[in-house]
């Protein structure tokens, strides 16, 4: 059994939830964040709802996990609430968490995490699992802010009350880890995720979201666009969806950078640009990109591919940026050219092909 008393987390303190609670807890429920986020919240939520969560709250402590308010350390004000598992028979704990709207913003969830994890740990727990949806971006901040590290993704982990399945990530800490924050090899652009961006007054990159999934879709479906694709077919509308889903994820966890080409005027989508085979050891990670019919000639993707290696060389560890390209896709040449990019090698059958053909690879890099 946990020791029931208070844990200072400097800006917030966390304490066992009471009957006076109850309406502030009641309207952080009522936040649409957290209803998309944390599995089934009762719709309208409201103050007797609170209430049974406040006593059950009791029983969490009973059966030997700690549930807590996060309160201001100055006024008391109830910001959100976390808790501490029960350990299984392992002794490894979860820890969970959530803050009202006006809460965030302030590193408040980042600070109860972090206490209530090292008081886990000063208690004997060995291990921490923190498991967030996989487009919980700001979750998943906290979880590297607090010393957790990312394991992988849990498909179909958890079930909303419209009984759609959805992915979750899975991150972990050990009681005998440093646990100093995790700072990304890729971070976001200025303004942060999801609306951070780069232009230049004519192209702008943007984060690839999951409303953009049509118009990615609808443009890898043209056999113009994937025929030069690795392999040179079409996505499934799932495949599609994932990828604009996931996309925070990958950047966030160093993995990769999935954007949309914009025509900086009017917002539209013109096209999609990635950074890929992320190897930080090496400071190097691959460009590609597809540009739709009505945009080409414009020099969008030119000035699109410029805008992210000037980002990359000044904002992470990324020295040199590479991209493949069929010997016969001469469009693509003159954007690698005309970004800075130079020819560096002839790879001879190494693209796949249509019907089980090989194509040769012709190889650029840009470096720092």
């Amino acid at each position: 059994m946990f020791p029931r008393e208070v844990i200072q987390a400097g800006p917030v303190i966390l304490r066992i939830p009471e009957e006076k609670d109850a309406d502030a807890v009641a309207r952080a429920h009522a936040d649409p964040l957290v209803a998309r986020f944390v599995p089934m919240v009762p719709p309208d939520y409201d103050r007797e709802d609170a209430l049974n969560w406040i006593s059950a709250a009791q029983v969490v402590w009973d059966e030997g996990g700690a549930e807590f308010v996060i309160a201001d350390r100055d006024t008391g004000e109830v910001l959100g609430a976390t808790v501490l598992k029960q350990p299984d028979r392992f002794g490894n704990s979860e820890v969970g968490y959530l803050l009202a709207p006006w809460g965030r913003g302030r590193g408040a969830a980042t600070a109860a995490v972090r206490a209530l994890s090292e008081w886990g740990f000063a208690h004997g727990v060995p291990r921490i699992g923190l498991i967030t949806d996989v487009e919980n971006i700001a979750s998943q901040l906290v979880a590297y802010r607090s010393g957790f590290a990312w394991e992988g993704v849990l498909r179909g982990e958890y079930a909303t009350r419209d009984g759609v399945r959805h992915d979750s990530i899975a991150f972990a800490r050990l009681a005998g880890d440093h646990g100093d924050p995790i700072d990304p090899f890729l971070p976001f652009f200025p303004g942060g995720f999801p609306s951070g961006s780069l232009a230049d007054g004519v192209v702008r990159l943007t984060p690839l979201l999951p409303g953009d999934t049509d118009d990615y879709h609808t443009m890898q479906s043209d056999p113009q666009m994937y025929r030069f694709s690795v392999p040179p077919e079409p996505p499934s509308h799932a495949d599609s969806s994932m990828r604009c889903r996931y996309a925070g994820m990958w950047w966030l966890s160093g993995e990769r950078v999935e954007l949309a080409v914009r025509w900086a005027e009017t917002g539209a989508f013109a096209g999609h640009l990635q950074l890929t085979a992320v190897v930080p050891p090496l400071g190097q990670a691959m460009v590609g990109y597809s540009l739709l019919p009505e945009y080409q000639g414009r020099g969008v993707m030119t000035r699109a591919v410029d805008l992210l290696a000037s980002w990359a060389f000044e904002h992470t560890g990324i020295r040199r940026l590479v991209a493949g390209t069929a010997s016969d896709n001469g469009a693509s040449h003159r954007v690698l050219e005309r970004a800075g990019f130079v020819r560096e090698l002839l790879v001879k059958d190494l693209l796949p092909g249509p019907d089980g053909t090989r194509i040769d690879d012709v190889q650029w890099a840009r470096t720092r």
